[in-house]
């Protein structure tokens, strides 16, 4: 399956990647702080300007993931990998406005 060229494929991998991420950096970072998942998403709600800084730190594997798919040549998933990263960034700016 992933050795397909799709942008749906593309779509599909940026979208878990960063989800993927995240969960990394939580289990690096906040569980060695006996954080438990819960009491993590509570502090985020409650510490706002967390959030995009967050999502930016998880962003960068869609960027290994992207870099991946266009050495392979697989340019229609690395497509879809940049057009999910770019809606992410958009977010992230939207974030730090609001």
């Amino acid at each position: 399956m992933l050795k397909q060229d799709k942008l749906s494929l593309g779509i599909l991998l940026g979208l878990l990647t960063p989800g993927i991420a995240f969960f990394i950096y939580y289990l690096a970072v906040f569980l060695p702080r006996d954080l438990s998942l819960p009491d993590f998403f509570v502090m985020l709600k409650n510490n706002k300007q967390l959030i995009p800084k967050i999502i930016s730190i998880c962003l960068l594997a869609n960027g290994v993931v992207f870099y991946l798919y266009t050495r392979k040549r697989r340019d229609l998933t690395a497509r879809g990998i940049f057009l999910i990263t770019l809606l992410y960034a958009i977010v992230i700016l939207l974030l730090k406005i609001i």
